[in-house]
């Protein structure tokens, strides 16, 4: 049930992302691409707490859930929350981002941990925790990743809000590393294996045949 209306309608649907990422800087197979959207809720109050509710870009692709009384709502009769990627695509020192970096601003503050739900794109790796800063230009700190999620999905919580991007530790790159376009490398791998000793068989082909000739020109001088 929460996991219900934190989403958009069809966020989950099927087995992989529901459309295209939106890359703020697409990678080179990416192919056609859209911009990422921005999205705004407004999350009513009522008698000094605020309500459950969702706010998501237009394209699902980051999504925030708030439980009651998630905000401190003192004074205010409803809280809008304004999420906006990031134009620019900072990479910092050991992390490697493979999300856009999205900015979510509330007009009051968190004061219960609220759910965060990152979508991913399966033409990079999968990222391994979510990380959050109060400047793009950081510093970033991990807060973690839970390990139940939905296919190209990754999911945390959050005491405060401010710019979200989702990657992994350069020290310790996932399990799925190992990936180009969303295929894996070991396919790669072989066929360039088979290449080098097509390669390699090309020179001994080329020493049989002229070692055939000499013997074949050797029987006709004898004869």
């Amino acid at each position: 049930m929460v996991a219900a209306w934190m989403v958009a309608p069809g966020f989950y649907d099927g087995f992989g992302p529901a459309q295209p990422y939106n890359f703020a800087c697409p990678p080179h197979n990416a192919g056609a691409n859209q911009k990422p959207n921005s999205g705004h809720a407004d999350i009513k109050v009522v008698s000094g707490v605020s309500e459950a509710g969702s706010a998501y870009t237009n394209d699902a692709q980051i999504v925030l859930g708030f439980l009651p009384g998630a905000f401190d709502a003192t004074g205010k009769t409803t809280i809008s929350v304004d999420l906006s990627p990031l134009p620019t695509c900072p990479q910092p020192p050991g992390i490697r981002f493979v999300t856009n970096v999205y900015y979510v601003a509330a007009y009051a503050p968190l004061v219960k941990p609220s759910h965060v739900v990152l979508l991913y794109s399966n033409l990079l790796p999968p990222p391994s925790d979510i990380y959050l800063a109060a400047d793009p230009a950081g510093p970033w700190t991990s807060i973690g990743a839970n390990k139940e999620a939905m296919p190209y999905t990754i999911t945390t919580q959050t005491k405060s809000l401010g710019y979200f991007a989702a990657g992994y530790s350069l020290s310790s790159p996932p399990p799925g590393a190992l990936r180009i376009g969303g295929s894996q490398v070991l396919p790669i791998v072989v066929a360039v294996l088979i290449g080098l000793v097509l390669l390699a068989g090309v020179p001994l082909a080329m020493m049989r045949r002229r070692r055939a000739r000499g013997e074949v020109e050797g029987v006709e001088d004898e004869g």
